[in-house]
């Protein structure tokens, strides 16, 4: 299982990498013009765009359909092909040019072009033949980056919040702690499915005698997008619905410095991912005219992002004990009305235990068993292809799944590499960047050393919590969620 999602990971790096060698040098590309044809390569670059739109659902889909599975393992073999048929071609090309014979440039071209563009036409067929095939495979076009299959949050709380009370005491002691400031900005800081915002809709709506001291409260579902204007023309929607339309960008400052100007306000960001101290700065300038007391409450998988925050406070969420996470399971699935029959216990607590302490993960399959009551049915949720993420051919546990998605291609790389060490494996910071750059992960940039770029990559890991400190000593961390 870990071969197919690092295949999966790397696939997205490696079709950017041949794309860019079509778009590249005017010398590159009047060469494979010349021994190509410029209409070939114009239709290798224009399947590989399309092929490269679906990589990120297919990546998704694959876990328990061996036939995406298959499409990623021919996807990747055919950009394969296609790379190694660009290398033959410049490498020849450049070996001819160095010679000083006409006529060996000319032997070379009637020789082997009429071979490389039959061999090259075959694989933009079979690159057009495998995107052609994603209706059929249920497979949708996702930009890089992308979080579209996310759903949006509300401040409307969900159900019961199991295990929290710790945490909801803290949250609420750094809330009140804060009334003293001018402004106050906390963040809920924790890996995706914990319970980040089922805790802030809880705040939000259940503490009346803290919520009695503001003005205005609002809450607004930021997401991956982060736009300064966009988001700023949100909130003024949420605290003023009948506000009329406003484009500018100065014009909507005014206006929600307006709004808040003199107020005790209660703001909720929810799914932040952003961590552009410059947009936030700019975003926060309205908040400052709030009256003293006014809060911001965030909720982010990074701890990157409460840093681009000025003075902002994190608070760490932990995952939930077994204990609670049966609880949410057996109220999703209805556990009681299943006739309470020991058999399906067994199961649902051994599901349970692969949930590993994400409450979202018991809501969603205690939701998915509730009209199941048969043992079978149970047993191939037990089974399911998934789980492999969590026994020994996979050293990625399912819990970071969600997190894992929404990185970056070149992120994905780096940290699905980790999955080739056994668990529990304690990597060291500077080794593991040097294998990065052995592995070519590592994508230069802005003249900065292999080195300094591979920290940055390693440091943005551990903000979102895919790297743990070790309890060895700092140099030594673990790639796991925190417990």
């Amino acid at each position: 299982m870990a071969a197919e999602l690092v295949g999966g990971a790397l696939l997205f790096s490696f079709i950017d990498v041949v794309i860019d060698r079509l778009l590249t040098t005017d010398a590159v590309n009047l060469v494979l013009g010349n021994e190509l044809g410029p209409d070939l390569v114009e239709k290798l670059k224009t399947a590989l765009l399309g092929a490269e739109a679906l990589v990120a659902d297919a990546e998704m889909k694959q876990f328990g359909n061996p036939s995406v599975r298959k499409w990623l393992d021919n996807l990747r073999d055919a950009v394969y092909c296609a790379e190694d048929l660009l290398d033959t071609v410049l490498i020849k090309a450049t070996t001819q040019k160095k010679k000083s014979s006409c006529c060996s440039l000319s032997f070379f071209i009637n020789r082997h072009r009429d071979d490389m563009v039959d061999k090259m036409e075959g694989v933009v067929i079979r690159i057009e033949d495998l995107g052609k095939q994603k209706d059929f495979l249920g497979l949708e076009k996702i930009p890089t980056g992308s979080s579209s299959w996310r759903t949006p949050t509300s401040s409307l709380v969900r159900g019961n919040v199991y295990g929290r009370e710790d945490d909801k005491k803290a949250l609420v002691q750094m809330l009140n702690d804060n009334n003293e400031h001018h402004l106050s900005v906390i963040a809920i800081v924790g890996i995706g499915g914990v319970g980040k915002t089922t805790l802030a809709q809880w705040l939000y709506n259940n503490q009346e005698e803290f919520m009695k001291g503001f003005d205005l409260k609002a809450w607004v579902c930021v997401s991956e997008k982060f736009e300064v204007v966009e988001t700023t023309r949100n909130f003024i929607k949420e605290i003023s619905p009948d506000t009329q339309c406003l484009e500018h960008f100065n014009s909507l400052h005014h206006a929600l410095k307006e709004k808040l100007l003199n107020k005790k306000f209660f703001i909720v960001l929810d799914d932040v991912w952003s961590d552009d101290g410059d947009k936030w700065s700019n975003f926060m300038t309205p908040f400052q005219y709030g009256k003293k007391g006014s809060i911001v409450l965030l909720t982010t998988r990074g701890n990157n992002v409460a840093l681009a925050v000025q003075n902002c406070r994190p608070y760490f969420l932990r995952k939930l004990s077994e204990d609670y996470c049966w609880s949410m399971f057996a109220e999703n699935a209805s556990f009681p009305e299943s006739n309470g029959r020991a058999a399906l216990e067994e199961i649902g607590r051994k599901i349970v235990r692969k949930c590993d302490g994400l409450p979202l993960a018991a809501e969603t399959l205690g939701r998915l068993l509730r009209t199941k009551h048969d043992v079978e049915e149970w047993n191939k949720i037990l089974m399911s292809h998934i789980w492999g993420f969590a026994v020994q051919k996979s050293k990625i546990i399912p819990a970071l799944l969600i997190s894992y998605f929404h990185l970056p291609p070149h992120l994905k790389g780096c940290f699905v590499y980790c999955a080739l060490y056994p668990k529990d494996y304690k990597f060291v910071k500077d080794e593991l960047i040097l294998l990065w750059m052995a592995e070519a992960l590592l994508t230069p940039e802005g003249g900065k050393s292999l080195e300094v770029i591979g920290r940055e990559y390693f440091d943005e890991l551990t903000s979102r919590l895919f790297f743990t400190k070790n309890n060895d000593g700092d140099d030594y961390f673990d790639a796991r969620s925190p417990a």
